[in-house]
């Protein structure tokens, strides 16, 4: 490590998920101070390139979550300036940000996902599109930001897809709804780490149940048996492999154990720049694998370059 090593930790932004990023912006760069390096931290505006090239960092590191920072949007002007970074590249990123096309990668690596559709939104709000119990999902969001279970014996799909205030594109993807346990697991370069199961307070794994303090427990290691739990990190080795993933990603599961035999495991989704809140599942698997959250914020700086 660097001590005199310059780094820029890009944070906020303008998504929805603008809150959950400064938070994680802020730990990080916390964790880099208490570790010696120089950092400086931005919040993203559209004048980014400019904000960058004033501070002229040795490293960014990208705290951003949601469209634009997470999509590969961020990562190609990165590119551009040949500034080294964090996280995915370009391709990576903008897969693992679209649900729909990030399933095509994982259908043809043979991973198991769930049935879904893309369809526009107006469709999707003016009746079933898929015999419930089903989920709707923008289709390039984080954060669990604008998603409904239409259970079983539901009249219609939510009333908030029509809302004037929805701003969470005009395509939605409409998938399976998966019964079962929420898992977690990660991966750091080659690495992969253990498995968390997610149980929340809410009525499902939400935004709230996500960063809110007391919103849902983290169990660690998963209460699951060997075979799955052994399973649930072949996939998600796989997967970031698939999607050309770099540094650290999170792989979310839903995993059916009431089915006969081995159960359903459901691969949902990779995120290419998992949080890094008080709150979030990442610092928690790395320390069960003995990485304190500044070695494992340092360990991604050390690992940023460009061309990824």
């Amino acid at each position: 490590m660097s001590a005199t090593k310059h780094v820029a930790v890009l944070k906020g932004g303008w998504s929805a998920e603008r809150e959950v990023s400064l938070v994680t912006g802020k730990g990080c760069a916390d964790a880099l101070r208490s570790h010696g390096y120089h950092v400086t931290e931005i919040d993203a505006g559209r004048d980014l390139a400019d904000q960058i090239l004033k501070v002229k960092p040795d490293v960014v590191f990208n705290a951003l979550h949601g469209r634009w920072g997470e999509d590969g949007c961020v990562q190609g002007l990165l590119e551009i300036l040949r500034v080294p970074y964090t996280h995915s590249g370009v391709l990576a990123s903008a897969l693992a940000m679209h649900k729909e096309r990030g399933k095509a990668v994982f259908r043809a690596a043979g991973l198991p996902v769930a049935e879904s559709i893309v369809v526009p939104r107006a469709q999707a709000a003016h009746g079933h599109v898929m015999d419930p119990p089903y989920v709707i999902k923008p289709v390039s969001e984080g954060s669990s930001v604008g998603v409904f279970i239409i259970r079983a014996g539901d009249n219609r799909p939510p009333a908030e897809l029509t809302s004037p205030d929805w701003n969470l594109g005009d395509e939605v993807m409409v998938e399976r709804y998966i019964a079962g346990r929420e898992l977690s697991c990660a991966v750091m370069g080659e690495e992969v780490f253990g498995v968390t199961e997610i149980i929340a307070n809410t009525a499902f794994y939400d935004y709230e149940a996500k960063y809110a303090a007391g919103g849902s427990r983290h169990v660690i290691p998963a209460p699951v048996d060997a075979d799955a739990y052994a399973e649930v990190q072949r996939v998600t080795l796989a997967a970031h492999k698939a999607l050309g993933c770099r540094g650290v990603s999170r792989a979310d599961f839903r995993f059916d154990d009431t089915r006969p035999g081995k159960g359903e495991l459901i691969l949902l989704e990779v995120n290419s720049q998992p949080g890094m809140t008080p709150t979030s599942l990442v610092p928690e698997l790395a320390n069960l694998a003995g990485y304190s959250y500044a070695e494992l914020v340092s360990w991604m700086v050390e690992d940023a370059s460009c061309d990824r």
